[in-house]
Formats: C-alpha cells, structure tokens, sequence
C-alpha cells in the first residue's frame, strides 16, 4: 500500500512541476504586456491620431471624427494601448511558450521550431504592415466615394478602433498561413502534393474567409483572399524543402 502511494506522488510530481512552469511563464507573459503597456498609455491619444490618419486623410475639408459615447475619449486611446501592447509583447509571449515546450522536442525538431517562431512574429507584424499601408488607403478611398451626395461624413472613434483592430488581426494572422501550412507537412498531417491538389479548394476557401472577416466589399476582400492564396503557395514551396530536409530517423529528445 505504502509503495502504490509512493508511486503515485511520483507520477504526480512531473505534472505538478509543469503546471508551476506553466504558471510562472504566463505570469510573465502577463508582467510583459503590463510594461508595454505602461510605456505605451501615455501616447496612447498620439497613436490613436497615427492609425486613425489613413481616413482622416480622405475625410472631406472640414470634417473630422466624432464621439457618439461620453467614455469614448478615454476608452478607445485605452483599447488602443492595450491591444499594442499585446502586439508588443508578442516576441517575449512567444518566447515564453518555445521555453515551455522546448524541453521535450526532438534535436532536429528545435531547429526548425525556432526559425518558425521567429518567422510567425515578423508575418504576423507584416500583415498589420501590410493592412495599413495598403488595404485602408484603399478601402476607405472607397468607402469616401460611394456614400450618397450631401451627407456628412462623421466616423465615431469607437467603431473605428473595432474595425482597424479587427483588420489588423485578420491580416496578422493571414500571413500565417507559410508556417501553418509548413507545420501540416512536417508533422504528417497532409503533403506538398495533397495541398496543391487541392488548390482550387483553397482559393475558394480564401475568398469565403475574406468575405467573412473583411467589410462587405470587393476590394477589401480581394487584398485579403489573393495574399492568403499567395501565402500558401509559399507555404507549399517550404513545405517541400522542409519535407526533403526531414530526417529519417528522430533522435532523442533533449533534456
């Protein structure tokens, strides 16, 4: 009975000893966000005129945003510090999750884990790059342009903010699709081969995620779907060289 209870505690202990890891890492995650943040609220209204600058731009002279909500002065520059300050932190974030899980992969396996992380950061910061430099120009030239002769253009500075986040994640996580698609072959779930089979299926599929995610218009659309198509290819070239680089055999984890 004393040796079943003996061995028990230590089945137990490892798991114990990873939930206190696991503890440790998010709370640094969090601590991470919380200096990022402090070091961004206080240009918190500065850069909330930066990303708003691509429709104030076209705005016609003499008009200018609005708050509709008495709070939202204060909360849409908040939201804005805080949701740049997970975009900040990102790099420690994904660092603390590689710590984690480092331990137990293969030798082989690390060496294209890491350059993977490191990619999946500079894609995802490309695809916010990419959403404001070329798709809000874009859309709001034609949002401007559409709307009915002799009303007035007053966009509230809450809903802006929802909209600019919600692209600047859409496009974020777009350019993820290389290293997910990397990830399905190296991990066996599918082949270079079986995805360019199935290509006009994907195409399909970018265009649907494009009109789910993005306002409904064609142009928005269409910046979204043809760089996520654009995306997979790549990631079915990599994914080749990855599948040919590929050892046979795996060797031991390492501690």
């Amino acid at each position: 009975m004393t040796d079943a209870k003996n061995s028990q505690s230590q089945a137990e202990m490892p798991l114990v000893e990873h939930l206190l890891e696991l503890r440790n890492r998010l709370l640094k995650m969090v601590l991470a966000v919380l200096i990022c943040f402090a070091a961004i609220y206080p240009f918190a209204n500065e850069l909330y005129l930066l990303i708003s600058q691509p429709l104030r731009d076209l705005l016609p002279a003499g008009q200018t945003m609005i708050a509709t909500d008495v709070t939202s002065p204060f909360f849409a520059p908040l939201k804005l510090a805080l949701v740049l300050a997970v975009f900040a932190a990102i790099p420690i974030i994904l660092y603390q999750l590689w710590s984690f899980i480092a331990p137990g992969l293969y030798a082989h396996e690390k060496r294209l884990a890491f350059p993977l992380l490191f990619t999946s950061i500079i894609l995802f910061y490309l695809g916010a790059a990419f959403a404001y430099f070329v798709v809000f120009p874009l859309v709001f030239g034609f949002f401007t342009a559409i709307g009915p002769e002799g009303v007035v253009e007053l966009p509230d500075i809450s809903s802006y903010l929802n909209f600019v986040l919600k692209m600047f994640f859409a496009f974020g996580v777009a350019f993820e699709i290389p290293i997910a698609t990397i990830l399905l072959i190296l991990t066996g779930a599918t082949t270079p081969q079986n995805l360019a089979a199935k290509r006009p299926y994907i195409v399909v599929g970018c265009f649907v995620i494009g009109m789910l995610l993005t306002p409904p218009d064609i142009i928005s659309q269409t910046l979204l779907a043809v760089p996520m198509w654009l995306l997979f290819e790549l990631g079915i070239i990599f994914g080749y060289l990855a599948q040919r680089n590929k050892p046979d055999t795996e060797d031991a984890p390492e501690s």
